[in-house]
């Protein structure tokens, strides 16, 4: 009689699961995958250039004991879109005295950063080739790590990207996003 009664479970499962196969695995589920998906994809804003860099703007912030350059954001230009891209002006004195000027946006879910243009001594922007306008990961290397840094520490604190530019500011005066680990 226990037998009778497991077959029949077991009949009664197999029947439900072939009524609901479009939300378990059936041609429902893979429509329903492929419109997630398309919601995944990651669609990235149109950026215009900031205003070049001015002194009093410029936030220095720490990278390593073993970094020989000094790193600086323009504060006024730090930016989170709707794409979940943290964008700012970067700033990188060298101790050589070269400056470096770049317009950079860090993907904070995909790990990811990129150069949209770079700056030139006399105030203007050059959009970058396309070849350097490829997302690139970011490493944690023992020198130059300023990407992770802006990443981890300062804009995308537990992977998520800063709220708002004052959220971003704020991270920068005190050093360490409050919530970064």
């Amino acid at each position: 009689m226990n037998r009778l009664w497991l077959v029949l479970l077991l009949a009664l499962a197999a029947n439900a699961g072939a009524e609901t196969g479009a939300a378990i695995g059936g041609p429902g589920a893979r429509a329903l995958s492929e419109a997630e998906e398309e919601s995944k994809v990651f669609r990235e804003e149109a950026s215009e250039l900031p205003a070049y860099p001015r002194p009093e703007n410029l936030r220095e912030f720490y990278v390593s004991a073993v970094a020989s350059n000094k790193f600086y954001v323009d504060a006024s230009t730090l930016s989170v879109g709707n794409d979940g891209v943290v964008r700012y002006v970067l700033v990188v004195k060298t101790s050589g005295g070269a400056t470096n000027v770049t317009f950079e946006g860090i993907h904070c879910d995909q790990h990811t950063w990129k150069i949209y243009a770079t700056g030139h001594s006399d105030g203007t922007w050059k959009r970058s080739r396309a070849l350097r306008n490829d997302w690139r990961p970011i490493e944690n290397k023992p020198v130059n790590r300023h990407h992770s840094v802006l990443r981890h520490e300062l804009f995308c604190p537990m992977g998520i990207p800063i709220k708002n530019p004052d959220e971003g500011r704020n991270a920068l005066r005190l050093g360490k996003h409050p919530e970064a680990n």
